[in-house]
C-alpha cells in the first residue's frame, strides 16, 4: 500500500510527534468529499484499491494529510491559484502522491534481479539494494518487521520547484534503514 508523500527536515528525518498546520486538519469524511468535489473520482477509486488503510481507508488518508500534507508549504491555500475550489490543496497532495507511486514499480525493480515474493527464499540487504540500484538507479531505505520480512520501502526525492508543479528528483536514501538485518530478509507474497 502507499503510505504517503512526506516532507522532511532536509536530512531524511521528519518530526513524527507534531502536525504542521492544525488549522488545515481534516476529519475522515472530508478527504473523499474534497477529492470528489475537485473532480478526482478516478483518483479516489485508485486510492481505494492501492492505498488501503487500517482501521479503514479514510482514517489513513486523513492521517497522511494532517501529518504530512499540511507540512508542504507550497500546498497552503494562499499558494493555490486565486479562486481555486476548496480542497484543491488536498486534491493536489493526493494526486501527486498517487502519480509518484505509479512511477515506482517496486515488484519489477526486484523481479529484474530474480527477486520475487517467496515464503522460503531469503535475501541479503546488499542483494535487495543492488536490484534497486541496477533497475531504478537509486537505493531506497528498506524496512523489515521483527520476523525479518521486508515490509516497507521508502523512496527519497529532492523537490525541484513546488509540489504543485515541480519535479521530484530521485536520490539515494540518506541512510540505510535499521530494521532489516544484513541477511535472511524474506520478501513474502501479498496476502489479503
Amino acid at each position: 500500500t502507499v503510505h504517503g508523500l512526506w516532507a522532511d527536515e532536509c536530512d531524511g528525518t521528519f518530526d513524527q510527534t507534531t502536525f504542521c498546520d492544525k488549522s488545515r486538519e481534516l476529519s475522515e469524511p472530508d478527504i473523499p468529499n474534497l477529492l470528489a468535489a475537485n473532480g478526482k473520482q478516478e483518483l479516489l477509486d485508485w486510492m481505494k484499491e492501492f492505498w488501503p488503510g487500517l482501521p479503514n481507508n479514510t482514517y489513513l488518508w486523513k492521517n497522511e494529510w494532517n501529518k504530512h500534507g499540511t507540512c508542504m508549504s507550497t500546498l497552503a491555500p494562499k499558494c493555490m491559484p486565486e479562486g481555486s475550489p476548496k480542497g484543491l490543496d488536498v486534491a493536489t497532495y493526493f494526486q501527486k502522491t498517487a502519480d509518484t507511486f505509479k512511477t515506482l514499480p517496486t515488484y519489477e525493480f526486484l523481479a529484474s534481479a530474480g527477486i520475487k515474493p517467496d515464503r522460503n527464499k531469503v535475501y541479503s540487504i546488499d542483494e535487495l539494494e543492488s536490484a534497486f540500484k541496477e533497475k531504478y538507479g537509486f537505493i531506497p531505505s528498506l524496512g523489515c518487521n521483527s520476523s525479518g520480512a521486508l515490509t516497507q520501502i521508502f523512496y527519497y526525492f529532492n523537490l525541484k520547484g513546488t509540489i504543485t508543479d515541480g519535479t521530484l528528483v530521485p536520490i539515494d536514501a540518506p541512510a540505510r534503514g535499521d530494521s532489516c538485518k544484513e541477511t535472511g530478509i524474506r520478501y513474502l507474497p501479498k496476502t489479503n
